[in-house]
């Protein structure tokens, strides 16, 4: 096998947001810039409604017979309910392109940052999504870990490696988070993070969930699936200046992984399109303008900046997956270009960037 028969190569993607319940969907709104803000029936410390953009309760799938009581302990909360179903459908979107037979793959999924009342159990809730999906996961080859924004493209380079080293023929990768947290959204506000008329530097706290089907280039062209996309590996790196540290936020973190991406030599043309989290908070752009300014030569003078939080709300740990799996598309449509970078920035420092080129 051939070093390009290795890549890692998109072939399916799904997504759930407030402005889609699958992948064309959600691509197409946020192509045409819609967006889904909404009231919600939660009342911040002024009592005034939360402005959310949420996925619509009736686009939402039930939860299986049993998923409840199901191992390892029974009770789940309102928030784990609601993350089971939003990832339910984007999973089954890149499941229903798998051919017939084939090995269950494993997945790697990023979930919540933001701490409530009680901690997640990624073991336990993976192992509840393998029981809502029928046993449709592999959990030998699954892992789940909460790092936020760039936690999502973590997992995506996590299940990239098992794939590199030939241990599985598919992998699935994604995040899937929600802000619909009396808890969460109770700090968010008292730290006046949530956008509002009395707080207009904040963010439209979202949810949903992202999905991507990964293969080498060989087992997917054994299987008949066209790829989507290539991935480059990512980079990662540390902000110590970040949102809750007492140290001086200098944007050194997303420019060690931009230097790390580009100086690795995976990415061999200049950067067309650009996927960012930041999510409306003025804290994102210093970052994006020191990371920029110190990698330039990287990229095109017109290059197109792209932040999807402005149309479905800022999706946490599913943030860096929905930017991939987008970009996947437009790559392969023709409407974004090639190589497009991806990057996640997470509250608690870990940044985490990779490239997504024509297949």
């Amino acid at each position: 096998m051939d070093d390009r028969e290795r890549d890692v190569v998109v072939v399916a993607v799904g997504m759930m947001t407030a402005v889609g319940l699958t992948a064309a969907e959600t691509a197409a709104s946020v192509r045409a810039g819609v967006a889904r803000f909404a009231e919600s029936s939660i009342r911040d410390h002024r009592f005034a409604p939360f402005t959310l953009a949420e996925v619509p309760e009736d686009g939402l799938p039930g939860l299986a017979a049993g998923v409840e009581a199901a191992p390892p302990a029974p009770g789940l909360t309102a928030r784990e309910r609601r993350l089971l179903r939003l990832a339910t459908m984007p999973i089954r979107e890149c499941l229903a392109a798998l051919p017939p037979g084939a090995r269950p793959p494993g997945l790697v999924l990023a979930l919540p940052t933001a701490a409530t009342t009680r901690p997640l159990d990624g073991a336990a809730l993976l192992a509840r999504l393998a029981h809502q999906l029928g046993g449709a996961i592999d959990l030998r080859a699954s892992d789940a870990s909460d790092r936020g924004r760039a936690g999502g493209l973590a997992a995506i380079e996590r299940a990239a490696m098992m794939l590199r080293g030939g241990r599985v023929p598919f992998m699935l990768a994604g995040g899937v988070d929600t802000y619909r947290d009396l808890y969460v959204l109770g700090t968010l506000d008292l730290e006046k993070r949530v956008k509002s008329a009395a707080h207009l530097d904040g963010f439209v706290p979202g949810e949903g969930a992202g999905m991507v089907l990964l293969a080498s280039r060989a087992a997917a062209a054994a299987a008949g699936l066209p790829p989507l996309a290539v991935l480059s590996p990512a980079a990662v790196a540390m902000e110590d200046g970040h949102l809750y540290s007492e140290q001086p936020y200098r944007g050194n973190g997303l420019a060690a992984a931009l230097a790390g991406l580009f100086g690795s030599g995976v990415v061999t043309e200049p950067v067309r399109d650009v996927y960012s989290s930041m999510n409306g908070e003025s804290h994102w752009a210093k970052e994006w303008g020191v990371g920029f300014l110190r990698n330039r030569a990287a990229f095109l003078p017109d290059h197109g900046m792209h932040h999807p939080a402005d149309s479905f709300g800022d999706t946490g740990a599913a943030s860096g997956p929905l930017m991939v799996g987008l970009a996947a598309l437009g790559v392969r449509d023709g409407y974004r270009g090639s190589p497009c970078l991806v990057y996640g920035s997470s509250d608690d420092g870990a940044r985490a960037a990779l490239a997504v080129g024509a297949a």
